[in-house]
């Protein structure tokens, strides 16, 4: 990859369309180097999965800069909560008449499809802190959003397949539980985010301490924020999200909405000195250099989970196998599910033809569906009358996996081009 990343940005194709048939060739179906069964290997594939959607999550917090007063962020909101309400019930229909699936395999499929993917869909997120644009910003607060937002279906599914740790999401107490792990995981995190970020710019401006360590500074507090909420019931996905916001929520307070049209990096050539140390004292470049460096930090680790889970997914399709209804439900997603989720969440948003057809598509699934996945494979199954629980857990399986596969290409072939020429008619426009 060191080698070919700069070729691989000018082709339309993605690192992952790289990664996903060297893991299918290290696979049983090939050379049988890696022999990778999920259900043996549950609890350290939902681990390692869960330590790449952290990274991920609140690494797309930190890219996310505009005010909450603003009205674009009610594009993302409707995306990752509206549009993933619609396709649940919609895939799990699916499952129900196409796949063959019992009520509880059904919803619980939905649930691990319905999130996008914060870390294969880089391609079509915002670039800089300060772009504005409706694509990228919807699709990179979408990321964040319903990887926590799926958690509550995913478990009623578990508890529709007699899974009792799952059957408090399925009783008479599910919307205040729902509606509880949501509001404290967004705001537990959002307070995690907010103290850590606020004392390590303290103690910085005060009393030059708590310098350098940037990357112990982002995983200790995606540490903190995931670890807290989850204690008190929260959904930790959630509060990494927000962690993440509140800390570039800082940064954007101090530096002031004047640099919102501008990378941070610009920002910082500005304070007075260029050592490391002056920056993250300066009174007010502080903030912003302490954020920028907790990004670049998160954003390497981020491209290792990125190779190391689209390996381990080609390994694990090497010894599943496609599946044929696979196929026709990852078409039908893409091309029927998500695009009328997306119009219905979107009726009435001020977006162009092109912005929500682009919006429609741009639906990538990845790291958060094979966590579900992953998840659920740690549970034993009760299947109900007329299915085996045998038979049903490789079933599911190899759907979840055969979709991801063919959004990886699909998605990864379509980015560049279709970014591109969406680029240009902007350009044009602005130009007019």
């Amino acid at each position: 990859m060191g080698l070919l990343a700069s070729l691989l940005e000018r082709l339309p194709v993605s690192p992952a369309m790289f990664y996903l048939p060297v893991g299918y060739i290290l696979g049983p179906a090939v050379s049988g180097l890696i022999n990778f069964v999920p259900t043996e290997h549950a609890l350290l594939l939902t681990t390692v999965a869960k330590i790449a959607l952290l990274l991920s999550l609140f690494t797309v917090g930190l890219k996310l800069r505009m005010p909450f007063r603003d009205s674009i962020w009610r594009l993302p909101m409707r995306l990752g909560v509206l549009a993933m309400l619609v396709t649940i019930p919609l895939v799990a229909v699916v499952g129900l008449f196409l796949c063959d699936l019992p009520l509880g395999a059904a919803i619980l499929l939905g649930a691990i499809l319905a999130p996008t993917d914060p870390v294969l869909a880089s391609d079509v997120q915002i670039k800089d802190i300060g772009d504005r644009d409706r694509i990228r910003f919807s699709l990179t607060g979408e990321g964040g959003l319903n990887d926590g937002t799926a958690f509550p279906f995913v478990m009623l599914g578990l508890a529709l397949l007699g899974v009792p740790s799952a059957a408090s999401f399925a009783n008479a107490y599910t919307v205040p539980h729902v509606l509880w792990s949501i509001v404290v995981g967004l705001g537990g995190g959002w307070i995690l985010g907010w103290l850590v970020g606020r004392l390590v710019i303290g103690l910085r401006r005060r009393f030059r301490l708590a310098l350098g360590m940037e990357e112990f500074l982002g995983i200790g507090l995606i540490a903190l924020a995931y670890g807290a909420t989850e204690l008190i019931h929260g959904i930790g996905f959630l509060a990494v999200f927000a962690a993440g916001l509140a800390m570039r929520r800082i940064e954007s307070t101090n530096s002031g909405q004047r640099s919102a049209d501008r990378e941070d990096g610009e920002a910082l050539d500005e304070a007075p000195g260029k050592g490391g140390e002056e920056l993250a004292t300066h009174p007010v470049k502080a903030s912003a250099y302490m954020t920028e460096t907790v990004l670049g930090f998160n954003q390497q680790l981020e491209n290792f989970a990125e190779f190391l889970m689209v390996i381990l997914t080609g390994i694990l399709l090497s010894h599943i196998g496609f599946s044929a209804v696979g196929v026709v439900l990852a078409l039908l997603l893409f091309f029927v599910i998500r695009p009328l989720s997306v119009a219905i969440a979107l009726t009435g948003a001020k977006v162009t033809t092109l912005q929500r057809r682009l919006m429609a598509w741009f639906g990538i699934k990845g790291i958060g569906s094979i966590y579900y996945l992953a998840f659920a494979l740690q549970y034993k199954w009760i299947a109900p009358a007329g299915y085996q629980a045998a038979a049903l857990v490789p079933h599911v399986s190899s759907i979840v996996l055969t979709v991801v596969a063919m959004s990886i290409v699909m998605h990864g072939i379509s980015a560049t081009p279709l970014m591109e020429m969406y680029q240009r008619r902007r350009r044009r426009q602005n130009q007019g």
